[in-house]
């Protein structure tokens, strides 16, 4: 299905989601940038993605904060706001609306009342869709990238790279240059126990360990996390024999990823920072405890090994993968 690409001058995007979500979007945003480099992109997500839209400015224009809606897990709702932000998006009178928020059990009704000229997304054969040709069926499988590329193709537009990216602002290395005295400039690995589920974090044990191996082949272990997750590091640090340094809590989303770009190697569960160290390209260790490590693992096989906890339950693979990571790193 082609869009009628003169038409289009406003767009508005639905991904109300976290970091991972919504870094894993760029390659879509990047395609539509290019197709439609004149028009006013708006971005509808959570208060966090305002943030995320200035880092993006090269994508996306402008931002409106999604109020929550019945059966999304994301944010508690009040149906007095949903029904103005429903008046609101009718007053924005997009030329296009694309539903990237998921399968569209419940959000593609939503989005149809929003009254675009052309409202396009995911839909599946037992739920509504709105429009047979710029719907299609959600690919419930394979990259997360890849996925959103789908959609991309499917509405006749030119197929993009798969590349991820996290651009870093003058702000981002100021910042991070406030907090550098704690922190060595070489040979340091990042360690994140973290991740916003509990029930997608490897125990703080194997990662105590794992920093131990590293320290003792001539890294310094920089454990990082949100100032909620301090006493997860704590942890970590406690059961550590060698030293480390803790890093939660100081740094911004911005500072973090001047953190990894400068780091040896990330090693982490499988949330958002992972996908900033695939954006920038530095070797990581991941582990999937959700399951779904083919929709969330990084493209570059080379430098990120990924292991599913679920599946393969095995302490020996991950070290063995931290291994082979080391060894190219002191080549």
């Amino acid at each position: 299905m082609n869009l009628p690409t003169n038409d289009i001058r406003k767009i508005g995007i639905l991904r109300a989601l976290q970091l991972g979500d919504l870094l894993c979007s760029v390659p879509a945003f990047r395609v539509l940038r290019h197709a439609f480099p004149e028009a006013e992109i708006c971005l509808i997500g959570l208060p966090w993605c305002m943030s995320f839209v200035r880092r993006f400015k090269d994508y996306i224009d402008r931002f409106v904060e999604f109020p929550g809606y019945p059966g999304l897990p994301e944010r508690v709702y009040q149906p007095l706001t949903v029904v103005n932000f429903i008046k609101q998006m009718q007053e924005e009178k997009f030329d296009l609306f694309i539903q990237l928020q998921g399968n569209g059990t419940y959000v593609n009704p939503l989005t149809e009342l929003f009254a675009a000229k052309n409202l396009a997304g995911y839909y599946r054969t037992e739920d509504y869709c709105p429009d047979q040709n710029l719907f299609m069926l959600y690919p419930n499988f394979g990259s997360e990238i890849k996925r959103h590329l789908l959609l991309m193709e499917h509405l006749g537009l030119q197929a993009g790279s798969t590349d991820l990216e996290f651009p870093m602002t003058d702000a981002d290395f100021a910042e991070f240059v406030d907090i550098s005295q704690v922190i060595p400039a070489i040979n340091y690995v990042c360690v994140h126990p973290g991740s916003r589920g509990s029930w997608r974090r490897w125990p703080a044990s194997y990662f105590a360990q794992i920093s131990d191996y590293c320290y003792e082949q001539g890294f310094q272990i920089v454990l990082t996390g949100t100032a909620e997750e301090k006493s997860l590091t704590n942890e970590v640090e406690n059961l550590m024999k060698h030293p480390a340094i803790n890093s939660a809590g100081l740094t911004s989303l911005g500072a973090m990823g001047v953190l990894v770009s400068k780091a040896s190697m990330l090693i982490s569960n499988c949330t958002g920072v992972s996908h900033m160290a695939s954006a920038l390209e530095i070797p990581s260790i991941v582990i999937s405890m959700d399951g779904e490590p083919e929709r969330w693992a990084p493209l570059n096989t080379s430098i990120h090994k990924i292991t599913n906890w679920l599946e393969t339950p095995d302490f020996k693979e991950v070290m063995n993968n931290v291994s082979i990571l080391i060894c190219r790193l002191q080549k």
